[in-house]
């Protein structure tokens, strides 16, 4: 692992937060985002796009819909996957619509239900689900935790990363045996085992898109 990569990380980083114009949040430039993107296998300039992304989406949305929606937006890579409640048909397929304008988004996995807004009661219920196997996936030790990313909602386990077929397969029999889980949907990016470990152990000023078979 190479570990200079946050000294170049920290300038895209600052430059994205003069380009959202202030509203890029503590939690993102935090010393906690340069020790996530030591790990992740996106090229630090990928990782910073998809935070833009996000903020953008969800401001997009908040803008257009306010309290009348719940809609988690969640990029990897360039895909934005869509969770939560909507309204209706029409209200799903604008919020998908929004999110196809932000700049630099390449595909979206739209999931969003139709139905009332979930409680907050629902939402800890996820939040507690994705904790959990998140927590299984280091108790067992088969993977790095750090290269899947696991959005819960209403029980379904979303999972999404750069990974190879051993590491896809270990993290869906996880996710699938852990209690509260209904159903697990993968939406990983597949490489070769030879192409994870150059991702693992490029130089830290890399910005080039991952292979895939």
């Amino acid at each position: 692992m190479n570990f200079n990569k946050p000294l170049a990380t920290w300038a895209l980083l600052a430059s994205l937060a003069t380009m959202l114009g202030g509203c890029f949040g503590v939690a993102v430039v935090g010393m906690g985002a340069g020790a996530l993107i030591v790990t992740d296998r996106r090229p630090s300039d990928t990782y910073v796009t998809d935070q833009a992304i996000e903020l953008r989406g969800g401001k997009r949305i908040n803008e257009k819909f306010g309290d009348r929606v719940h809609v988690n937006a969640t990029s990897y890579n360039r895909t934005v996957l869509l969770t939560g409640e909507v309204p209706d048909a029409a209200a799903r397929a604008e919020v998908e619509k929004l999110i196809n304008g932000v700049p630099n988004v390449r595909a979206v996995a739209n999931e969003l239900q139709v139905s009332g807004i979930s409680s907050l009661a629902a939402r800890s219920s996820d939040a507690y689900l994705t904790s959990k196997v998140k927590a299984r996936f280091v108790d067992t030790g088969k993977f790095s935790a750090n290269h899947v990313k696991v959005i819960s909602e209403g029980g379904t386990v979303y999972l999404l990363g750069l990974v190879t077929q051993g590491e896809s397969d270990a993290a869906s029999d996880i996710t699938r045996t852990t209690g509260g889980v209904i159903k697990v949907v993968r939406m990983f990016e597949v490489v070769s085992d030879d192409e994870a470990r150059r991702l693992d152990n490029r130089p830290a000023n890399a910005s080039q898109k991952p292979a895939t078979p």
